[in-house]
């Protein structure tokens, strides 16, 4: 008999890390990698950020705090919310966790039962369906085209939905496509969402990297009914590069932010007391604006010089990425074609073989629901990010 729980064993292991893990022990032993791997921000944390932590340090902020976090951190969450989406929170709608992966976990955990259904438009992040399952769900996947820019339409919402479904995960700007979905978009889903009672699980975390003149729509801002029907998630990872502190959190009604803080009392308790207090000086210092009007310009950057170099690139294909930091390149021209008699039948053949031949790192996309995919990260510096596209260029034209 397994000692192995089903659920546990059903789990597919995330395939970004690992890759992430392989490039980091190709160049540690020296070899000259190029990785479009990373989900981080090549950026260090912000020194007002690090400095708030040491005072907290100093002033001896290392106790257990409220299981949500402090009541200033959620304040200050719920002042952002104010001040870029005009949705007003109360520090009792904040629950704040371990980075917003846990924030996910801890939404689902709240509204799932056995067999409820979610919608999620693929390309997808790919812990999104692990993690409905984890929690008893069914991924119900609706398969976005590139000629629609990766995007879920009205008309494949309305088809999609049936009593068993239960929420909706929109990913908005997305990872791994860097689609972004206009206020006028948003609210033509909304629209469609507000006359039933599905709940929408909207992972804003790459909010503040949005490109060409755009901003960010929260589907909350909709209405007060869109507002009590979805829980945002999102975080300071990305946009402060703060990934190591593992600062997450949701905003929702109140109901459901006291199931996620009764279920998160039971799971881990509180997060990083000195995070939390870190995190208060990211989202309140005057000096954080500064820093992401850099963050975002350096990205746009580099999106730019990414797009120039790959339209350059036949076969390939790409969709131009409005926001976050990765673009979607497609091989499907590349199956069939070999490299010294290995065969490239998806993009994990394609993925394999830059790592072996271009020493390239590219994350392939069958976990994303795009098997003719690869994901490319520009979190990079423009110098690598020449280097790597170059190399690919290179290594296409000998197959």
């Amino acid at each position: 008999m397994s000692r192995i729980s089903k659920r546990a064993s059903q789990i597919a292991p995330s395939l970004t890390l690992a890759i992430s893990a392989k490039a980091a022990k190709l160049k540690a032993e020296g070899v000259d990698v190029v990785s479009f791997a990373a989900g981080e921000p090549d950026f260090n944390t912000p020194d007002y950020i690090c400095a708030a932590a040491k005072t907290a340090l100093n002033k001896g902020q290392t106790r257990y705090t409220a299981v949500a976090g402090t009541i200033e951190l959620r304040k200050a969450v719920a002042v952002a919310f104010l001040r870029d989406h005009n949705l007003v929170y109360e520090p009792n709608q904040i629950v704040v966790s371990n980075g917003a992966k846990h924030s996910l976990f801890n939404a689902f955990a709240a509204i799932l039962e056995k067999g409820d259904e979610v919608l999620l438009p693929s390309p997808f992040w790919l812990t999104y369906p692990e993690v409905v399952r984890m929690n008893d769900g069914i991924p119900k996947i609706i398969e976005t085209t590139a000629a629609a820019d990766f995007k879920i339409t009205p008309v494949q919402l309305k088809k999609a939905i049936t009593k068993k479904t239960k929420a909706i995960i929109l990913n908005n700007p997305s990872n791994p496509t860097g689609t972004v979905y206009s206020k006028e978009e948003i609210c033509v889903l909304a629209e469609i969402l507000e006359k039933t009672d599905i709940i929408v699980v909207s992972d804003e975390i790459y909010e503040k990297l949005i490109y060409d003149g755009q901003k960010a729509y929260s589907i909350a801002s909709y209405s007060p009914k869109m507002k009590e029907n979805t829980i945002i998630v999102n975080g300071l990872s990305k946009t402060y590069a703060m990934t190591g502190w593992r600062i997450g959190y949701t905003a929702s009604s109140k109901y459901i932010a006291a199931a996620m803080d009764s279920l998160q009392s039971h799971a881990t308790s509180n997060a990083n007391s000195i995070a939390q207090a870190a995190s208060v000086a990211a989202l309140t210092d005057s000096k954080g604006e500064k820093f992401l009007t850099e963050l975002s310009g350096t990205f746009e950057k580099r999106r730019d010089l990414a797009v120039r170099l790959l339209e350059d690139m036949k076969p390939l294909t790409f969709v131009r990425p409005q926001g976050a930091f990765y673009v979607m390149v497609g091989m499907d021209a590349l199956k069939g074609k070999s490299y010294e008699g290995k065969m490239i039948t998806g993009a994990a053949d394609f993925a394999e073989l830059l790592i072996d031949y271009a020493k390239v790192v590219a994350i392939p996309c069958e976990s994303f629901g795009a098997g003719s995919y690869i994901r490319l990260s520009y979190a990079t510096s423009e110098e690598q990010l020449e280097k790597g596209l170059n190399r690919i260029k290179e290594f296409v034209a000998k197959l």
